[in-house]
């Protein structure tokens, strides 16, 4: 197998993976852990999402986190816009990069955005220009990519037709969503082995969730591959909402501990990560499903 000499993680856990758990984070918790976050190396952080508080309280305090955390320096600070005032907000909350979503299934995209998608096109459309025109980079997620809950496999057809699309109103990069941890690695090998004859490797990026233990598998195999770029939540955080039994994305720490292992680099600080993992398993009062804090690794 062909493994990269580095690996960028983006970490979605203050995003993707509070959104879906049973009690409210308090405000200074969610600073306080981004803080940790960002002292421990990483690249991008996705710190919150700006959906009407109705559809995710648990990320109601979304503003006061995005201005309230302290900023490193060559740290991305990302945060999911659903709508153009959504994105007014991530504008004043100083956010560097707005990230925009849909489903490669027209079911659950009706679900989770209560569009289907010809008419969520033009919605992503004007929150990437406008987002543009701001200076902000915007990043693209295409969820079930590799099963959808409610109508089984996808057809890579419309994982293609949502990308090209979402490329065309300028997204610079593709987050390729396992959202019901139903993949495994022959497929993510033959979905890859399709898409790449379209796009180069560095547009795009994977984001596995846990639910079946095979996120580390279908990594191996995307690197093999040539991609470099991986999504992944501190402690194993997450769930969807519109997901019924979908676990949380591959644990970070689980991850870089196996490329560091590797000899893969990651930029990553192992030490800071465990601790940030640790505190916010405190804060989530349950046992994360990570599998490094299981351990208790030190």
């Amino acid at each position: 197998m062909k493994w990269p000499k580095r690996v960028s993680i983006q970490e979605v856990g203050p995003r993707d993976g509070l959104q879906n758990e049973s009690r409210f984070i308090p405000t200074e918790h969610k600073i306080g852990w981004i803080d940790r976050l960002s002292s421990a190396g990483y690249p991008y952080i996705e710190v919150t999402s700006f959906v009407s508080p109705k559809w995710i309280p648990r990320l109601a305090d979304a503003s006061a986190v995005a201005r309230s955390i302290t900023r490193a320096p060559g740290v991305t600070y990302a945060a999911l816009v659903p709508n153009l005032r959504g994105l007014e907000q991530a504008i004043e909350a100083r956010i560097d990069e707005a990230a925009v979503f849909m489903s490669a299934s027209e079911t659950h995209n009706r679900k989770n955005i209560n569009k289907s998608i010809d008419e969520t096109f033009p919605v992503l459309r004007e929150v990437a220009s406008e987002a543009l025109k701001a200076g902000k980079s915007v990043r693209g997620y295409v969820s079930t990519v590799f099963g959808r809950p409610y109508e089984g496999r996808v057809d890579i057809g419309r994982v293609v037709r949502v990308t090209d699309a979402m490329l065309g109103m300028g997204v610079r990069e593709i987050s390729l969503g396992d959202t019901i941890g139903s993949a495994n690695p022959r497929q993510v090998q033959t979905v890859l082995e399709e898409l790449l004859k379209r796009y180069p490797a560095e547009r795009l990026a994977l984001h596995f969730h846990d639910t079946r233990g095979a996120a580390l598998a279908n990594t191996l195999v995307s690197m093999d591959m040539g991609i470099t770029r991986f999504d992944s939540s501190v402690g194993g955080l997450g769930g969807r909402p519109y997901a019924p039994g979908a676990s949380g994305n591959v644990a970070t720490e689980d991850l870089v501990y196996c490329l560091h292992a590797m000899g893969i680099e990651t930029g990553i600080d192992f030490g800071k990560l465990l601790d940030a993992a640790r505190f916010i398993q405190e804060q989530a009062g349950r046992t994360l499903p990570s599998r490094n804090l299981l351990a208790g690794h030190t």
